[in-house]
């Protein structure tokens, strides 16, 4: 045997044995939460973190550095036929398990309150207080993109703006999204996500929120508190940010970049890409959900504000009753039980798809208004489909590639694998002016 082919035997050996090894601890530190969520370690919650979280991580990190070995890129190697990536008996029930764990977490807390004290020891470090359901959920949250990213990052490894985009949500999540808060709790200050923007942070407006973060008085900042910069910064993000950026990037910036359900369904959720629906069908239900989707957190918004500036003029108990169904109907069910919890069988962007208020609200600024497109040299292409295939938006790429047709869809993210895993080149993501990019015919 040539001493190259053997080097390569040894190695390939090598990885199929970290990845046993890596999948056999995350199974024994689930095993671990099982027990913990039924009280076995509750007078161990340092013993309970380090078995459950702890080897668990340690487990995903084997399976993510895994892909590191072997030739990069995405490879259709067994994924349409292997139970856990196209909706076979193991798919099914990890989508159960994950649809369970949300509908716990969101309507029955109390069952988990046993499991929630493995996040104590973290909690305690950053927070000074023990871990409730919100703060576990973030930690496990955190992981799951950092570990699931390192993944992705070693299938992508020869791709540089796939590698720098991962880093990025990696990095927001864990700097903004988690540790930010946790200290400003520490420090007894308003909980704040500086990069969750509204209309996704749906609450931003409401009246209990304004109240907390313009209730300091201590200067922070240029003669404003914390809490009022916080205020301030929520609503440029809004009025400035979205358009300017959008109109430099397209909606990429945010759903690809920075979004913490983006960085979720990049990462976690990259082995259910292909499972995204393509039809025509479900565009259109796409675009009817998702826009009235929208509408209903905007009509929410403007009657929050409106008795939040005067409430002895409008005090609506329709605003109340919308309210709550928001939270419930889109807040927990759609983004968190089905935008997370059907990955297995719905793919990886559900929730973007055909839920997400700031999706919507910046792939209208991306199809009017914006630089960004993705450019077909289609006298290269031979219609593989790969594109279409891995195009987590359920966007055929390939109708388009076949006609050389440059194109700009509102619901398009700009995650650039399409053009990742074509293998001749054929797409291209740029940034043009408004005036050349061609969106009128292409957003059909």
């Amino acid at each position: 045997m040539p001493l190259q082919q053997s080097t390569s035997s040894f190695y390939a050996s090598v990885f199929m044995q970290k990845n046993a090894t890596g999948v056999a601890l995350f199974v024994f530190g689930l095993v671990m939460f099982c027990a913990g969520s039924v009280g076995v370690f509750v007078d161990s919650p340092i013993l309970f973190s380090l078995l459950s979280i702890g080897v668990a991580t340690v487990g995903g990190l084997l399976v993510a550095t895994s892909a590191f070995g072997g030739l990069a890129g995405v490879k259709n190697d067994g994924t349409m036929f292997a139970s856990s990536k196209n909706r076979g008996a193991v798919g099914w029930l990890m989508g159960i398990v994950l649809t369970l764990f949300y509908v716990l977490l969101y309507w029955f807390p109390d069952t988990l309150q046993y499991m929630v004290q493995a996040a104590d020891p973290v909690s305690y470090t950053l927070r000074g207080m023990p871990a409730d359901r919100w703060f576990f959920y973030g930690l496990l949250y955190t992981i799951a993109i950092l570990v699931m990213g390192l993944r992705f990052i070693g299938r992508n490894r020869h791709n540089r703006y796939q590698i720098i985009r991962t880093l990025s949500v990696m990095a927001f999540q864990t700097v903004f999204a988690f540790a930010i808060p946790a200290v400003l709790e520490a420090l007894q200050k308003p909980y704040f996500d500086f990069k969750n923007v509204w209309p996704l942070d749906y609450d931003f407006f409401y009246s209990w929120h304004l109240n907390k973060l313009t209730s300091e008085s201590t200067p922070f900042f240029a003669g404003l508190t914390l809490g009022e910069f916080m205020l301030y910064w929520g609503i440029a993000m809004i009025v400035i940010g979205i358009p300017v950026l959008t109109y430099f990037f397209g909606k990429r910036w945010y759903c690809s970049w920075v979004c913490g359900c983006g960085g979720l369904a990049e990462t976690v959720g990259d082995p259910y890409r292909h499972l995204s629906d393509k039809s025509m069908t479900s565009w259109k239900i796409e675009r009817w959900m998702i826009y009235s989707v929208l509408v209903l957190v905007t009509v929410m918004t403007v009657l929050v504000i409106l008795e939040y500036v005067n409430p002895a003029e409008y005090s609506f108990a329709f605003s109340r009753s919308l309210r709550t169904f928001y939270g419930f109907a889109i807040g927990a069910a759609f983004s968190g039980v089905i935008g997370v919890g059907f990955y297995p069988i719905m793919g990886s962007r559900v929730w973007c798809r055909f839920g997400c208020p700031m999706a919507a609200i910046l792939g209208l600024f991306q199809r009017k208004a914006s630089r960004f497109r993705i450019t077909v040299n289609g006298d290269q292409c031979m219609s593989c489909g790969n594109c279409s295939t891995y195009c987590e938006m359920g966007i055929d790429v390939r109708a388009y590639a076949q006609k050389g047709e440059d194109f700009t869809r509102a619901s398009c993210v700009g995650c650039g694998i399409c053009s990742s895993v074509c293998p001749r080149g054929v797409l291209k993501l740029e940034n043009d002016s408004v005036a050349t990019a061609p969106h009128n015919k292409t957003d059909r």
